[in-house]
């Protein structure tokens, strides 16, 4: 008979529902959308950032202004390891920690034969090693609390294909998704659920879209026609913060507009709809 003795044990109702969550990365674009979506559905949230403080605390307060409480902090994944005790000093102002989400993240345009070794360390740096320890933090303490957890990690669609000019970017996200299906494995006896979230091209800071309609930014290269909304990703990431996701771990959800269908080269470059006809 299968032993049962490293089964998580079940958790009621209530223990199972996130009161508390850190954003990292949420001074602005899709970390802000996704602390606002979790404010929305009651968690207090630990905001994040490493240039922006007033964008940080505009986050905060468009948080706070539904009805929850917020926390902010400075947080550079390129000093690591020592930065990431903003998890912890969030976690205790807050008063727990039930949701991480790494969403802080940095990349590169330039071919990988002309990049230094300081620029390829430094965005897996970010994008890799500070995925690995804010969720080794959160994880702790998720286990000490012994009422599970929900730990997401936005990637990118180059977390499953590449992109020219951005070999760091792509190792560190494509590493960051390996590392979630392994952390979802060894944390699942602790109720802990892992997953990612990777998004295609959103019209966010990080692009260079930071006021763009979505609406108006075709892309003839996407079976969607046009660039995704911030929204749109914080809403899969809420979702798996809920307890109607406790069964889903390990997962990589695409948020892309069906980029992936046709290749981010493609995606991005394609300059009509030729392609939709056979």
């Amino acid at each position: 008979m299968m032993s049962t003795s490293h089964l998580p044990a079940p958790l009621s109702e209530d223990a199972r529902r996130p009161r508390h969550a850190v954003v990292t990365g949420s001074d602005s674009g899709i970390g802000r959308a996704i602390a606002v979506a979790l404010a929305g559905d009651g968690l207090d949230v630990g905001v994040t950032y490493h240039a922006d403080e007033q964008g940080a605390r505009d986050t905060a307060a468009e948080a706070a202004d539904l009805g929850v409480r917020t926390a902010v902090r400075h947080l550079d994944l390129g000093d690591l390891p020592t930065s990431v005790d903003a998890v912890d000093e969030l976690a205790d102002e807050l008063g727990g920690l039930d949701v991480l989400v790494n969403c802080a993240g940095t990349g590169t345009a330039e071919p990988a034969l002309e990049m230094d070794f300081d620029r390829w360390r430094h965005v897996l740096s970010v994008d890799l090693d500070g995925v690995f320890l804010c969720s080794q933090r959160a994880a702790r303490r998720m286990i000490e609390a012994g009422t599970g957890g929900r730990i997401i990690t936005i990637t990118s669609v180059h977390e499953h294909a590449p992109r020219v000019g951005a070999a760091p970017y792509c190792a560190a996200k494509a590493g960051a998704g390996m590392l979630t299906k392994v952390l979802a494995m060894e944390l699942a006896e602790h109720g802990i659920t892992v997953n990612s979230v990777a998004p295609g091209e959103i019209s966010t800071p990080m692009t260079g879209q930071e006021d763009a309609d979505p609406r108006e930014q075709q892309r003839p290269g996407l079976p969607l026609g046009r660039t995704g909304h911030a929204a749109e990703v914080a809403a899969v990431v809420a979702f798996l913060a809920t307890p109607a996701a406790a069964y889903v771990t390990g997962a990589s959800y695409v948020v892309d507009g069906g980029m992936l269908l046709m290749g981010p080269q493609a995606g991005s470059l394609l300059s009509d709809h030729g392609w939709r006809t056979p």
